[in-house]
């Protein structure tokens, strides 16, 4: 039987008993139904996994005992930064959860002229927390113990002006160069994404004015999320653990 993963947002230490949140004591006690003794494995985004063990359930304040450390790394050694245009309702969320399961290291939200989410800055605030519980969710299930990070929005012409030492990549259907064809990047790769629609002509060129290149993935064009999971399986094949 598979044990179960949670994160928690703490300092975690071999031999001591740890208090889980109350929402993960909720889970675990209405939920998973866990018993005293039953096993599961923490882990607080510091590359390691702790197994532990649960010594009281409360639905409120369920706690665990910590029985050791392991140094556990699964993480790629290809570094990738995705920019993803916002896309409506549950399209973003697919595409963050995939693009972590498939070892990505920090995505950043991009709002860009075919865009159609409109926010204030507190419902921003908000969604950028909905995303990083996602994040979490995916890091529990893919058994990843180093969390990415994902950033505030920020417009193209933020994104396209900030300065990287990866390989800067803004993928437009038609573009001559696929990603199956790249050169093994010096760090890393920057690679953007657009939302429904994609990228106008406008943002490519003024994109590629900036150092991106332009590139794609084959003949057909691909849902927003669809793309982000072919483009980070291919880079990861190529060049990552894939």
């Amino acid at each position: 039987m598979r044990i179960s993963r949670f994160y928690l947002n703490d300092t975690i230490s071999v031999d001591a008993e740890v208090s889980l949140p109350q929402e993960l004591s909720h889970y675990l006690c209405n939920v998973l139904r866990v018993k005293v003794g039953q096993p599961i494995v923490l882990f607080n985004g510091d590359g390691c996994d702790y197994p532990s063990e649960v010594i009281d359930v409360h639905k409120k304040h369920t706690k665990a005992l910590v029985n050791s450390q392991l140094n556990i790394n699964v993480e790629s050694s290809l570094t990738l930064h995705l920019a993803q245009g916002v896309s409506k309702g549950d399209r973003m969320d697919y595409a963050i959860q995939k693009a972590v399961e498939l070892g990505v290291t920090e995505i950043t939200p991009v709002l860009t002229k075919n865009c159609n989410v409109k926010l204030s800055e507190t419902r921003w605030e908000k969604k950028v927390e909905q995303w990083q519980k996602i994040v979490i969710s995916a890091c529990e299930q893919s058994q990843r113990n180093v969390i990415p990070r994902i950033n505030t929005p920020l417009t193209f012409s933020q994104l396209i002006a900030k300065n990287s030492t990866l390989s800067k990549l803004i993928l437009a259907p038609g573009a001559n160069q696929y990603l199956s064809g790249l050169k093994k990047p010096n760090k890393g790769f920057l690679l953007a994404i657009g939302p429904e629609g994609g990228f106008t002509e406008q943002e490519v060129y003024t994109a590629e004015q900036c150092g991106f290149v332009k590139t794609n993935v084959g003949p057909r064009i691909l849902r927003t999320e669809t793309a982000t999971v072919v483009s980070l399986s291919i880079l990861q094949s190529l060049y990552g653990d894939l």
